[in-house]
């Protein structure tokens, strides 16, 4: 198979349940967005902040190196069985001290009366670190369809809870009028909670993905070898400050603007700039999905003849995708999108929405770019770029986040410019190191038209506003048109040689 399509269809096979995920978890937005004020709903997302950050941290890398490894060693068994107890012991340890000190984390982390919270995210992510490899295997043997039943099985499970406890519970309870109804419902449900329902619901569904991954993790015998593993940590270990310098760089400004902003506006702050930050996600969605499929391709395609080439229009084709999506967001941003996704309350922080969405292009292009310390086995440079990153977005994150309101760069408004610069001096010095050491012959002329050309228009609508919704739409939808019009004609001859293999073909 043409490894282009082969790649393309691994990542709609992986990227279903991630994107079906993502858009019935958006169907949740606008329900917390309306039924949680913005300082709760900053509470939710300053702690799952924190479990990005300790998901990083107890993996270490060793997913990734689960499939370097994978690819070179005959013995595969070994190779998953030494990554997964590797995992196990840890996070043992993990999850024992963070249940045996849970007040203390409380109180140090600002949150001394919500003890129960640390107790249920420890055991989230401990439950979600230990999936973390079988996952890996799935993928690694070529299982996606089992892989997006699993995900879609997390997801669902997530969003019912979500849905039973935020909405179904309640409703029976003020207007049901049975007695026997309200009082089983009483057994289960807690008027006096709120987002805690949030986590346990996160925490059910963890459980039950665990659950049903136990087949990949037993029926044969675990080894645990010592000298594959000391192989396998050298490898990963810079990934380990490369995985927190970037998710320092995707979330730690939430934590930043919980402690930085005084205390009577900081979590109604992040609450707002956390439901703006979720339309940037239409972005990573697709990015993720791609990842999930392009992490074992490009590995099992670094030895063809032609990779380097491949490896080029690959970034030519996923430049276009995240372009169209970011124009496509910024062109519907008002009239459709911004109103679907989170309530009224929460749309004065628009404005960081383009801001964010480029910093996620920027990262998507990195992590394209971060090909060649991963297939030379020199991670320690992609250790140092992201710890860079992560030092250029926390000290902006620093310095501009205690401004005073009149300034532009204060509050949220200076997180994402952070974000936006740390991603992008990420991007650059990536590409400028993997010339060097693994040098891939990308088209930039083309890639820089296509991002210069879908950024222009996003800002030709920013000046050119037509009086009514409806001009408003046909002006924007004519963009969106006249672009992939453009886009279409300048790989005229990619898409003419595919369409061309393709009735070969056929006959």
């Amino acid at each position: 198979m043409n490894p282009l399509k082969r790649l393309a269809g691994q990542t709609a096979i992986y990227g279903f349940p991630f994107i079906i995920g993502r858009i019935l978890s958006y169907l949740l937005v606008p329900l917390y967005t309306r039924i949680f004020l913005p300082g709760e709903y900053g509470t939710v997302n300053v702690f799952y902040s924190y479990t990005a950050l300790l998901l990083v941290i107890l993996t270490y890398g060793m997913e990734t190196a689960f499939f370097r490894y994978n690819q070179e060693e005959s013995d595969k068994n070994r190779v998953f069985s030494t990554a997964f107890l590797s995992l196990v012991i840890s996070t043992a340890l993990f999850m024992f001290l963070s249940i045996s000190f849970s007040g203390t984390i409380a109180t140090w982390i600002q949150y001394p009366d919500q003890q129960n919270y640390v107790i249920w995210f420890a055991l989230i992510i401990g439950f979600d670190v230990l999936t973390t490899i079988p996952f890996a295997k799935l993928r690694a043997l070529n299982r996606p369809i089992r892989f997006a039943y699993l995900k879609i099985i997390n997801i669902s499970v997530n969003i019912f809870f979500n849905l039973f406890f935020l909405l179904l519970c309640p409703y029976i309870l003020n207007h049901s009028g049975s007695q026997l109804l309200e009082g089983a419902v009483r057994l289960i449900y807690n008027p006096e909670w709120g987002i805690e329902y949030i986590f346990l619901s996160n925490l059910i569904a963890s459980v039950v993905t665990f659950l049903l991954l136990l087949p990949e993790m037993t029926g044969y015998k675990l080894v645990f070898d010592r000298v594959l593993w000391r192989r396998m940590f050298i490898y990963a270990f810079p990934l380990l400050f490369a995985g927190m310098a970037g998710i320092i760089n995707e979330t730690f400004d939430r934590i930043l603007l919980r402690y930085l902003l005084p205390s009577d506006i900081a979590e109604a702050e992040v609450g707002i700039y956390s439901a703006c930050y979720k339309i940037a996600i239409l972005m990573t969605i697709f990015i993720t999905a791609y990842r999930y499929a392009a992490d074992p391709f490009f590995f099992a395609y670094y030895k063809e003849q032609d990779a380097r080439v491949t490896y080029a229009r690959v970034m030519n084709y996923f430049v276009i995708a995240v372009s169209v999506i970011f124009l496509t967001t910024m062109l519907y941003l008002d009239d459709f999108i911004l109103p679907l996704l989170i309530g009224e309350k929460y749309h004065s922080g628009k404005a960081v929405i383009p801001i964010l969405m480029l910093a996620h292009l920027f990262l998507g292009i990195y992590y394209n770019l971060s090909i060649w310390y991963k297939l030379t086995g020199q991670t320690n440079y992609g250790a140092w770029l992201g710890i860079l990153g992560a030092v250029i977005t926390v000290g902006l994150n620093i310095l501009w986040i205690p401004r005073s309101p009149d300034h532009y760069l204060s509050g949220y408004t200076g997180s994402a410019w952070a974000t936006f610069i740390g991603y992008g001096v990420m991007l650059v010095l990536s590409y400028i190191l993997g010339q060097k050491f693994y040098r891939v012959p990308y088209e930039l002329k083309k890639i820089f038209i296509f991002l210069g050309v879908a950024i222009g228009f996003y800002f030709l609508t920013v000046f050119i506003i037509p009086g009514t919704p409806f001009l408003r739409i046909f002006f924007h939808s004519f963009l969106l048109i006249l672009y992939l019009i453009l886009v279409a004609f300048m790989e005229r001859k990619d898409m003419g040689s595919l369409w061309a293999s393709i009735r070969r073909k056929n006959g």
